[in-house]
């Protein structure tokens, strides 16, 4: 069993359907058994000599139920004290290591976000946030040592809806925030659509419905672990295209749309307008500087020039980092550790973790955030896009993969890094771009490219991506031919 290849940075994953070629089951009973018994040993080990309690909670995946009780059952065998959460979102796992009902002591997340309906996985929390992937490469450490043996009297398994708590947390945080003369209907007059993709986020509709929105139009909310109707993933064009849609007919005022699990969103404003990537993250850091004048945004390496110059514009310092929604939280926490202010750490992806929010990826609580925002300029009859308007766009984008087929291809693509870093220099117009915390960035300053490109090693895979963007038509077409003339591509 190779236990290394289960690790996903800081979440395991795997394959637990048969149905795709060249995809073999490798999260089978046995193996999930193992990992939740090793994970009450590192529980042990590092944070609790008592019984552990853990919470437990899954996504709509066909295969979700059956990971889960293979799970209770090797944790309760190992010791640990089970609470069953049902279906749930992943930051409402997080919120029953910090809630008095439960006070867990680490909580478990059944699920793979977006990724193909044959696959699954676990995220891991305990009070201070999701685990880094030097605890999950520990816990697989204990299971393929086998160090997990435990003698002791088994652990007791409960249920309990701790959806309808954190359902009531949400609900209570949007009056509190909007504070209008019907505090408990502080959405009436309002007109907000809600797309799930028959994920788990079918709650976040009854909330914005108790709280006096008109949700009428909001599509397919009841858990379907076939996501028949579209891929539930704020990226996915298809599902951005459906809810842009829907508000456009509806006539709106704004649109929410969630992936499967929750701990990501992004917004439609009026008309069916997109608001995700580039322009969430400027419409919350909009709303984060005028709370925080001055704060520091971090955010990951793919965010566009037009970004940051919006960031500055509205009296706050954007911090580019790495890749990978932890990396970026991290990074946020770190730098508040230093003492220099951080109140958001979001990542193109819609991963957006506030530090009013335990520094949370939460998708809910954003939406929760802006759509408070959008209660108050609605009163001044004005919308969410409206705030965005001068946030400059790239004329051009684009993505390519650069596949590497080196045995070692992380070394490998240390040294292609080196190469293009030596050549750059050569290139009129074109300077590196520090600091940099990812890759290569450069900045392309000549007429008939005028943009930027970002040259860095996949988080996991063999694969080099590149990212280009361009403020002029044709520029992304001229930055490639120059790649290809340097010998990049």
């Amino acid at each position: 069993m190779n236990w290394k290849k289960l690790q996903n940075g800081s979440d395991i994953r795997g394959v637990v359907l048969d149905g795709i070629e060249g995809e073999y089951v490798n999260l089978t009973q046995e193996v999930i058994e193992t990992i939740a018994r090793s994970f009450v040993r590192w529980l042990r080990n590092t944070l609790v000599n008592e019984t552990p309690i853990i919470a437990i909670g899954t996504d709509c995946r066909l295969s979700g139920k059956s990971i889960k009780g293979y799970f209770v059952k090797g944790a309760v065998e190992a010791g640990a004290n089970v609470v069953d959460c049902g279906l749930a979102s992943t930051p409402a796992m997080f919120m029953t290591t910090i809630t008095e009902q439960v006070k867990a002591s680490a909580s478990v997340m059944v699920t793979a976000s977006h990724l193909p309906y044959n696959r699954n996985g676990l995220k891991f929390f305990t009070s201070k946030g999701g685990l880094d992937s030097k605890d999950i490469a520990s816990i697989l450490a204990i299971a393929e040592n086998g160090n997990y043996t435990y003698n002791g009297a088994e652990g007791c398994y409960t249920t309990f809806d701790f959806m309808t708590v954190y359902s009531r947390h949400i609900a209570d945080y949007i009056c509190k925030g909007v504070n209008a003369y019907d505090y408990s209907h502080p959405l009436k007059g309002m007109h907000i659509i809600v797309d799930v993709g028959n994920g788990n986020g079918g709650f976040f509709e009854k909330i914005l419905s108790s709280l006096g929105a008109n949700t009428e139009g909001s599509q397919f909310l009841e858990p379907d672990g076939h996501f028949p109707n579209h891929i539930p993933n704020p990226e996915n064009p298809e599902a951005m295209a459906s809810v842009c849609k829907a508000v456009e007919d509806c006539n709106a005022d704004l649109g929410v749309i969630f992936d499967t699990d929750v701990d990501r969103s992004a917004i439609i404003g009026r008309n069916g307008q997109p608001i995700n990537r580039n322009s969430l993250i400027a419409l919350i850091s909009t709303v984060i500087l005028e709370e925080h004048p001055g704060s520091t945004i971090v955010t990951d390496s793919v965010t566009s020039d037009g970004l940051a110059e919006f960031i500055s514009q509205k009296g706050g310092k954007h911090h580019r980092f790495r890749r990978g929604y932890k990396n970026v939280i991290n990074e946020g926490i770190r730098l508040n550790g230093m003492g220099e202010e951080c109140w958001l750490a979001i990542e193109t992806s819609g991963h957006a973790a506030l530090r009013e929010n335990h520094f949370l990826d939460d998708g809910a609580y954003l939406a929760a955030k802006l759509i408070i925002y959008a209660a108050k300029l609605f009163s001044q009859e004005k919308q969410l896009h409206e705030i965005i308007a001068t946030l400059k766009q790239p004329k051009e984008s684009k993505e390519i993969r650069i596949k590497l087929t080196a045995p070692d291809f992380k070394a490998y693509g240390a040294k292609v890094l080196e190469n293009v870093k030596s050549k750059v220099v050569e290139v009129p117009g074109w300077t590196l771009v520090e600091p940099n915390y990812e890759g290569l960035r450069v900045s392309c300053g000549n007429a008939d490219d005028d943009g930027w490109w970002l040259l860095r090693m996949s988080l996991h895979d063999p694969v080099m991506p590149l990212n280009i963007e361009s403020n002029v038509k044709g520029g992304v077409a001229i930055i490639e031919s120059k790649l290809k003339l340097l010998g990049i591509l």
